[in-house]
């Protein structure tokens, strides 16, 4: 249940994003469920891999090159779904940067209720 709550607070978040952000647009809350879902696989397999390669670039940057990376990703998957438009790359930086705020904080309250 909590996994479900999570996903839809990931959703509407990515809806506020496409509606705060200029140069991000998201279609519905229907693709922002799929976004969600392909994000966290693309960030989960091609993520993992270009972290792993850029740890040295991201020691010396204290992390700031994930930044990077997860608007490189962002972008990239606005470039195979359809229902979901990035057409700047700041918007992607700064689309990324709120994402991340938004999934700590679900993954936050997902941990806390799991704990109780």
């Amino acid at each position: 249940m909590y996994m479900i709550l999570r996903w839809l607070i990931n959703a509407i978040g990515l809806l506020a994003i496409g509606y705060f952000v200029p140069g991000i647009e998201v279609s519905g809350l229907y693709y922002a469920l799929i976004i969600v879902v392909v994000f966290g696989l693309v960030n989960a397999v091609i993520g993992l891999i270009v972290k792993a390669i850029t740890l040295p670039i991201n020691i010396i940057t204290l992390g700031v090159s994930n930044l990077i990376v997860n608007a490189i990703l962002f972008y990239f998957v606005s470039t195979f779904l359809q229902g979901f438009e990035i057409t700047v790359w700041w918007a992607a930086l700064i689309g990324a940067i709120v994402y991340t705020f938004i999934t700590t904080f679900s993954s936050w309250m997902y941990k806390e209720s799991y704990m109780h």
